[in-house]
């Protein structure tokens, strides 16, 4: 059989196209573009970068994710995920250690995909997407609070960490301008209240165009307002790549693994989720592989056309399948369209306001923090989920997404395995006198020599002990384990079953072990367990055990 799963789905699709089609893409691709632009520019800026280098990225990533992804209708570009995770490499370790980072997480992202690690993703506990993408929400709105109302910092202050936000903020609050609150409550307002009035034109760019020429036409406001060709360079053209300060050394490379390790991460999840939320409104199946594959090229490809890491935008991603995008051509048309915004416009965002990308990017951290699941998590939630939610949020707004999802998987996987534990049970059959119980006609005769115990649940490592609770003393012949219930055993447990049979054979008790599955007993077979026994001790029902124990053979 022919392999597919790394086949783009632009491959797929072309055999069907038609022009009709093609009119809905472009159109659809028109439409995402136009909603990119503001957005791109705004995640640069959120992202402690040169504001052109969002709309690189949506420009690169988003045609090469398009042309090579597995999915119909991603979309992908700049996003608010990154946007602390861009700023804090960026702070500490230049533009050159963004790049090595965005290329070493490409090439773990197209590996992934190579080694069809695409459903792995699904191990993520919700509980633990739920509280970062909170966490990251909040970060980027205390984050904003300095543009929206005009704070200038003292000279030096440069706050990497979100607590050392608040700080900077509080500490500068003497330099408060009511002019940038009045320019950032009208985008806010805008960005509220049109799409209830007008939903084609997307509210972002009206919020932009409006707080341009109020800015631009009234005096008294542009004395307090700080606009983006004010603290930025807006470049025009494509992006003049220069390689020659990026340290490849081996040290270089081994102090940005941590954090390449983390863009893969989430470029892998929050793009996946894209495509699962894509597939549910155009019908359609995504390819989980192939989209790695294409992530990954598309985040070596933005770096390399002067960007940031980029992954599948979900708003956009849906705003290109409600608009009739079917086809990646869609994305494609959108990547396009952005270039020719690049060429031919650019320069003019130097008139954008800062307050009013602060008002966007309130905006995108409301949208991306998803409170309401978090209230319905804190209600509903075993209390252990609530806890790995609430910790993994804490230690993204405290410390970063790095360590909240290091902490937040050892304590989800701790608290699955003591779920698990508790599921385990090894207990012995009640032993009932026949002829003073009247419930005894449905049991099994058990002789007095023998002991039969029931083991239940997995048997791995944190439930291993209670395989040697079980109980032999000098009346017993017989030792039957019923392990009908228990699907899966590890090397652990397989040691402690060897434990027992060593007491067993120096009590010359024989063992015999009842309705094996397959997991279990294939493990068995491997370790050597089942040729120390016998395969003669190994019964398909218990009725045959019991039965064997009557025979004394």
């Amino acid at each position: 059989m022919k392999k597919t799963y790394l086949k783009p789905k632009l491959f797929s699709v072309m055999k069907t196209y038609s022009k009709q089609q093609l009119v809905k893409d472009v159109i659809a691709g028109i439409i995402v573009a136009i909603i990119a632009l503001p957005l791109s520019i705004a995640l640069a800026l959120a992202s402690g970068v040169e504001p052109a280098c969002g709309v690189y990225t949506a420009i690169a990533a988003g045609f090469v994710v398009s042309f090579l992804g597995g999915s119909r209708v991603q979309i992908a570009g700049p996003t608010a995920a990154f946007a602390t995770i861009v700023a804090g490499i960026v702070a500490t370790q230049g533009m050159s250690g963004l790049f090595l980072a965005t290329i070493i997480a490409g090439i773990i992202l197209i590996l992934m995909g190579i080694f069809r690690l695409g459903s792995l993703i699904k191990f993520i506990p919700y509980t633990i997407t739920t509280g970062f993408t909170a966490g990251i929400a909040v970060t980027i709105l205390i984050g904003q609070i300095k543009d929206f109302l005009g704070l200038t910092y003292a000279e030096g202050v440069k706050p990497i960490e979100t607590i050392e936000k608040i700080e900077a903020n509080i500490d500068a609050i003497s330099t408060f301008s009511w002019q940038s609150l009045v320019i950032g409550a009208v985008a806010f307002l805008i960005l509220i209240v049109y799409p209830k009035l007008e939903k084609r034109i997307p509210p972002s760019l009206i919020a932009v165009i409006v707080c341009a020429a109020l800015v631009k036409l009234i005096p008294t406001l542009d004395d307090g307002v700080f606009t983006i060709g004010e603290l930025y360079t807006i470049p025009s053209g494509l992006p003049k790549l220069d390689f020659s300060g990026i340290d490849f050394s081996l040290k270089s490379i081994s102090n940005i693994i941590p954090d390449a390790f983390t863009i893969a991460i989430l470029a892998a999840i929050e793009s996946l989720l894209s495509c699962v939320v894509a597939d549910s409104m155009v019908n359609s199946k995504h390819n989980s592989n192939m989209e790695l594959v294409a992530q990954g090229c598309g985040n070596i490809a933005s770096v390399l056309f002067g960007g940031i890491p980029a992954t599948g935008a979900i708003a956009r991603t849906a705003a290109n399948a409600k608009n009739g995008g079917r086809t990646p051509i869609a994305g494609m048309v959108h990547a396009i369209v952005l270039l020719l915004v690049l060429l031919v416009l650019m320069p003019y965002a130097e008139l954008i306001p800062m307050p009013c990308i602060a008002a966007i990017l309130f905006v995108v951290a409301y949208n991306m923090s998803e409170w309401r699941k978090f209230v319905k998590t804190i209600k509903h939630a075993p209390k252990s989920d609530t806890f790995v939610m609430i910790i993994t949020f804490a230690l993204t707004v405290i410390f970063d997404l790095v360590i909240a999802i290091e902490v937040g998987m050892v304590l989800a996987a701790m608290l699955f395995m003591k779920r698990m534990s508790d599921e385990a049970s090894v207990s012995g059959w009640k032993y009932i006198d026949p002829e003073n119980d009247n419930e005894s006609i449905d049991l099994r005769a058990v002789p007095e020599n023998v002991r039969v115990y029931e083991i239940s649940g997995p048997m791995f490592f944190g439930a291993a002990d209670k395989i040697l609770s079980i109980s032999l003393d000098e009346s017993i012949d017989y030792l039957i384990l019923r392990m009908r219930a228990v699907p899966a055993i590890d090397s652990t447990a397989m040691n402690s079953l060897e434990e027992l049979y060593r007491k067993c054979e120096s009590q010359n008790i024989r063992m015999l072990l009842s309705h094996v599955n397959s997991q279990p007993l294939a493990a068995m077979k491997k370790s050597g367990f089942a040729e120390l026994v016998g395969e003669e001790n190994f019964c398909i029902h218990i009725d045959e055990a019991l039965s064997k124990t009557s025979q004394n053979v």
